[in-house]
């Protein structure tokens, strides 16, 4: 029999991070939107309550708590703000996971297993000017120059990349190779030839700031190179899935907070002598919101389920963070016009959520990638 109830311990986690989040998350979150500031001791109180650990094993620090438990953290925290949140999946998830599957011991020791507590802060850098989707065209060389990997290139729309501690980079070791000559490297901040550029002024999800990254003539260890030479883009792909799917928690907690200020407010405002809500516009409205959140949180978890139980999902993942980021968008559209002319005032959250749903479009592949992806898995 098919179970779609979540285990006693989810529940728990669920109520922990909601706490959490009306605590020390809400708040703040307009000074987060409105100023851009990261908030660094916020994020090493999420590190020392184990967020950033709860997908690695115990013998790391970790959780051991699977796919379903980091979808329901996501959520809940992007229900708080999508800035902060999409930072935690950074440093649970693409920041830190090259480093546990491909470092060595004093790696874990050294860089790994202080990022998983926030005392350090890590990033993914495979984005370029003239190479988003199509990561077989990125620029950014990687020599070998005998113990050492020369790397020479740009990245942008680095998240976290102003203040990031570890970068794990995409470069070319073979150039005429495509996605299949890309390979992994890790590299620290202060190592010579990195340069991070200026941060980039961002429409939502501005806690989490973004930037540009350069290298020149930056010569790193050959054992940062994460895994075997030539695997790099396989690596890659064995988290991609997890990557769709944990923006598609993020998108349900975005849109349910959406739908949560949207009811609030249609069941408070009231015209031609009755609540809103009353009117079938309004509720029409409100029931298609709902339609939406229960179909998207159907897809991630349906998804999130399969990681843990270690079933192939491409397609499935594909689907939940395609359903999911549409969703958000058009729950957070609803909201704005169920808000009328206060949802274009900042004295309301509604115009942030419907700001930063546009970053979940992006990150984890677009809609038109993921629709070719489920395509090809038909």
């Amino acid at each position: 029999m098919i179970s779609f109830s979540f285990d006693e311990e989810h529940e728990i986690l669920r109520q922990q991070v909601r706490r959490f989040v009306e605590a020390e998350i809400v708040p703040i979150r307009q000074k987060l939107d409105e100023t851009g500031e990261f908030p660094r001791e916020l994020f090493r109180q999420m590190g020392e309550l184990g967020y950033f650990a709860l997908r690695y094993p115990e013998e790391i620090g970790g959780g051991d708590a699977g796919a379903i438990a980091l979808s329901i953290l996501l959520e809940e925290l992007s229900r708080g703000d999508l800035g902060m949140a999409a930072a935690c999946q950074m440093q649970s998830l693409m920041g830190t996971d090259f480093i546990y599957r491909y470092g060595t011991k004093e790696q874990h020791e050294r860089l790994l297993k202080p990022a998983l507590r926030g005392e350090k802060i890590g990033t993914i850098c495979m984005t370029e000017p003239d190479a988003g989707s199509d990561l077989g065209s990125i620029v950014t060389r990687a020599v070998k120059k005998g113990d050492k990997w020369v790397l020479n290139g740009p990245k942008t729309w680095v998240t976290l990349g102003p203040i990031a501690d570890l970068f794990t980079v995409a470069a070319k070791t073979d150039p005429d190779a495509g996605f299949r000559g890309v390979d992994i490297f890790l590299i620290e901040k202060g190592t010579p030839g990195l340069t991070i550029g200026k941060p980039i002024p961002k429409l939502g999800a501005r806690a989490a700031g973004n930037s540009e990254l350069f290298f020149e003539d930056c010569a790193i260890p050959a054992e940062n190179l994460m895994g075997e030479q030539g695997s790099g883009y396989k690596n890659l792909s064995k988290i991609l899935n997890e990557i769709r799917i944990q923006t598609g928690a993020l998108s349900v907690g975005l849109a349910r907070a959406a739908f949560e200020d949207a009811l609030g407010y249609a069941d408070e405002r009231v015209a031609f002598g009755r609540p809103i809500r009353k009117f079938q516009a309004i509720s029409h409205k409100l029931a298609d919101m709902a339609t939406l959140i229960e179909s998207a949180k159907l897809h991630v978890y349906r998804a999130s389920w399969m990681v843990d139980a270690g079933l192939s999902c491409t397609k499935e993942a594909s689907m939940a963070k395609l359903v999911a980021s549409e969703a958000a968008n058009e729950v957070a559209d609803k909201a704005m016009r169920i808000y009328a002319a206060y949802g274009f005032s900042k004295e309301y959250d509604v115009q942030r959520y419907f700001r930063d749903a546009r970053f979940l479009l992006l990150g984890g592949g677009t809609s038109e990638l993921l629709r070719n992806m489920i395509n090809r898995e038909l």
